[in-house]
């Protein structure tokens, strides 16, 4: 019982369920007019969302997983495939109940993110760019479909920060693909750096990155709260120390180097969505959230995550 429990806690990735929670309220505050129902209605709806990610993409990265992370709960036999299976589609159906029960207006976007969910997996992850922007995809869908259960459609600014997201996902999961790239090249998979190579993956995500936060700064000159300034310029400091040292390291980038990198922007984007909600809550609010999920996050990265991403050599195939 402890072995199967222990599977799914791995397999949810604590360390980063704050983050579809911190989107999804943000979407929801966008507008000024939410309260607190909606934004537990938002959380909730995008969080069970992300959850129904982690166990379909690791049932459909199984085969890769074996060669590339066999310590992971389903090629390590602790997670049965058919077992992912159901916990993703009973995540999948909390997350689109809730969400249409907010709004039935969201029933597309939930059912396109949903199936981006499935797409990056199943098929765009292996082909490059494609998939890392179906990832960025997903989270702008779950802000645009926050910020449609505070109103009944998302005005220009939901529209322009999802695209902050788009982007800024775009980026990350990129990072990730650096980190991951010798057991990619190994399973056939085409990403970007075993396409292109290292520093052209790393030149990428800094442009992908800078765009990102390019888009976000005219927000400034809307009406806001001091702390959405503060809270957006700390977060781009700290997405740039993340990314510019990959295009001086790209030629010998090692994997826990990129690991650390993905790692600073797991904090990053927490900051960066409380940023956007801090744009019409008060800070005082917005810290009293970020803070004790900065804190859940660390934790249970430092704790879980390497193990989870990085395998002992002796466990690899061969």
């Amino acid at each position: 019982m402890r072995t199967a429990l222990w599977a799914h806690v791995q397999t949810s990735r604590p360390y980063t369920l704050s983050y579809p929670v911190l989107v999804g309220v943000a979407g929801a505050g966008v507008s000024g007019s939410a309260g607190f129902a909606e934004f537990a209605l938002a959380g909730s709806g995008t969080a069970f969302g992300w959850l129904s990610a982690h166990y379909l993409g690791d049932y459909f990265d199984r085969d890769l997983d074996r060669l590339a992370k066999p310590q992971r709960p389903i090629p390590s036999g602790r997670l049965a495939p058919g077992t992912a299976v159901f916990c993703g589609v009973g995540f999948a159906l909390a997350s689109a109940t809730v969400l249409t029960w907010a709004n039935s207006l969201t029933l597309p976007l939930v059912l396109l993110a949903l199936c981006g969910i499935v797409a990056y997996s199943r098929f765009c992850k292996a082909i490059g760019l494609s998939g890392n922007l179906v990832r960025g995809l997903v989270t702008a869908l779950a802000f645009l479909i926050g910020s449609m259960v505070a109103d009944p459609l998302p005005g220009w600014s939901a529209v322009a920060f999802a695209l902050v997201f788009l982007l800024h996902d775009t980026a990350s999961n990129l990072v990730g693909t650096m980190r991951d790239v010798d057991g990619d090249r190994s399973a056939g998979y085409r990403s970007v750096p075993v396409r292109k190579g290292q520093r052209y993956a790393a030149r990428l995500a800094v442009g992908l990155y800078v765009a990102a936060i390019g888009i976000a700064m005219p927000a400034l000159l809307w009406p806001h709260r001091p702390g959405f300034a503060l809270l957006l310029t700390i977060a781009a400091g700290a997405g740039l120390i993340a990314v510019l040292p990959l295009v001086r390291l790209a030629p010998t980038l090692s994997q826990a180097r990129a690991l650390r990198a993905h790692e600073i922007l797991v904090v990053e984007r927490l900051v960066l969505a409380a940023a956007i909600l801090a744009r019409t809550v008060p800070l005082p609010v917005v810290l009293a959230l970020l803070v004790p999920v900065l804190v859940f996050s660390t934790w249970t990265q430092a704790v879980m995550r390497s193990r989870h991403e990085i395998p002992d050599e002796e466990a690899l195939p061969g």
